[in-house]
């Protein structure tokens, strides 16, 4: 057996190897790290490193710069416009093959005063030209900054369970993912929705809810009389509602890249605030928080605040998107929203009623105005040209309904004009509403003129003999209003 004087002296010859090996390993890294360090500044093995000279780019100054100046200049609202030629334009649409007889054309100046007309005060089926008196009631009407929020609303019982509520309040383009900010169909994203009911779920230790929406915005009546007549395979029209993700379509997996752009008619789904609660379980099962049961129609605690909501674009936003696609839904949906404003019936009667009643506070002329709905789409419709244009000459002048304006197609760039014909020199000149029908073609607009000023203008075409032939006309004839 060893005692303990005899192991100290090993341990301290161990000792003293230790720390020799650690400082020869020491020694060797750093080398090795200086010459790998070199080699790099050398070029000779890879890295960040180098001597070699950085060559510069160099940018040449621009051969030319202009000043900045104004965009647009003001509109000279007096300049006058020929009636003679005007006159020799209405003629010559009117003798083009395929027009047939029943037809109605009026050319105003900017200030609404007729030049050129035929059969101005004759009432025709309208198509959709019908919603620009839609847009111009409800931007004159309603707050166009506004947004339409969707919420959540927390219901804590007594047995310790709870209930969300998910209540809409007009938000038909609502996306189904995050938060859209570059759009304006899918401003609002369900999945940013769920995030933050999540976040202020778990932040009371809820982890688990049952669900009920609440669709109770517009009421019962959400369907024109007769507008099924118009609506085979539901691709034009899906009841207003106050949640639908994309308006109801259902792309099937052909969903266009870009949201706000498309010119297809998918079928619309018949129960969007039921398929936008229910795209909303999913989304809050990504965040970890489990729906019980089935999700049910409620409604939403009046004194309450919601825990949670995301925001829709504005309405001049939405108003745009609905004209330049031609959104018949949407249509219904801001005749509806100026009724709820200025106290009308909550019901697509009460939608026309409060188009009517603020179109006639703005002193646009609508005898002959038969209106079946607000979009144009529901057979029985009729109006003159002369009110149509009335509304276009208001849309020339500055006024708090600037959205109904701003958001008109232009042949050849945006909107359900894209495809219509539109010459070089006047490309950008027009702005317009089109509409079509099984037997109808039209189109409404404000053109500015290349000479200087503007006129507004508006053009219907019941059952032509050859609608391909009245198409082009019409596209002829407004073409040519921008060289008056």
């Amino acid at each position: 057996m060893q005692d303990g004087t005899t192991q100290q002296p090993q341990r301290g010859r161990c000792a003293r190897r230790r720390t020799i090996n650690v400082a020869v390993s020491a020694i060797v890294t750093v080398a090795l790290c200086a010459g790998y360090v070199a080699l790099d500044i050398a070029d000779l093995a890879p890295g960040p490193l180098t001597m070699r000279q950085v060559t510069r780019r160099t940018i040449p100054n621009a051969p030319d710069a202009l000043a900045a100046g104004s965009v647009a200049g003001t509109l000279d609202a007096t300049r006058a416009v020929d009636k003679s030629a005007a006159a020799v334009l209405i003629s010559a649409f009117g003798k083009t093959g395929g027009v047939g007889d029943s037809y109605s054309v009026i050319i105003t100046d900017a200030n609404g005063d007729p030049v050129a007309q035929r059969n101005a005060d004759t009432p025709r089926e309208p198509a959709s030209t019908m919603k620009t008196l839609t847009a111009l009631a409800a931007s004159s009407t309603l707050d166009m900054g506004t947004t339409l929020d969707t919420q959540t609303y927390l219901i804590q019982h007594d047995d310790g369970s709870a209930s969300l509520v998910l209540k809409g309040n007009g938000d038909m383009l609502l996306g189904s993912g995050t938060s859209d900010p570059d759009h304006v169909n899918g401003r609002a994203g369900l999945a940013t929705l769920a995030a933050r009911t999540a976040t202020a779920l778990k932040a009371r230790g809820i982890g688990t809810v049952t669900l009920t929406f609440d669709d109770a915005l517009f009421g019962n009546d959400r369907y024109p009389d007769g507008i099924d007549e118009n609506n085979e395979g539901d691709l034009y029209y899906t009841g207003v509602s106050s949640m639908a993700i994309d308006g109801g379509r259902q792309w099937d997996g052909g969903a266009p890249t870009d949201p706000d752009t498309f010119s297809a008619y998918p079928r619309l789904s018949q129960h969007t605030a039921e398929d936008a609660a229910d795209v909303f379980v999913d989304r809050l099962a990504e965040q970890g928080i489990t729906v019980n049961g089935d999700v049910t129609d409620g409604t939403a605690p009046s004194d309450s605040s919601p825990i949670a909501s995301v925001s829709s674009a504005t309405l001049a936003e939405i108003l745009a998107f609905a004209l330049q696609h031609s959104d018949n839904t949407l249509a219904e949906e801001f005749g509806r929203l100026t009724a709820i404003k200025l106290g009308e019936d909550n019901s697509p009667k009460g939608g026309v009623a409060a188009v009517r009643k603020e179109l006639g506070t703005l002193g646009v002329d609508t005898t002959g105005l038969t209106m079946a709905d607000c979009s144009g789409l529901t057979p029985g419709s009729k109006l003159t040209v002369r009110t149509l244009a009335a509304v276009q000459a208001h849309n020339l002048s500055v006024s708090g309904g600037a959205a109904a304006a701003e958001g008109l197609s232009i042949p050849g760039l945006v909107g359900t004009a894209l495809n219509r014909a539109v010459s070089e020199d006047t490309a950008g000149l027009l702005r317009v509403k089109t509409g079509s029908l099984g037997e109808v073609t039209s189109m409404t607009g404000n053109v500015s003129r290349i000479g200087g000023g503007a006129l507004a203008f508006a053009v219907i075409v019941n059952k032509p003999d050859d609608m391909t032939a009245a198409r082009a006309a019409i596209d002829q004839f407004v073409d040519d209003l921008a060289r008056l």
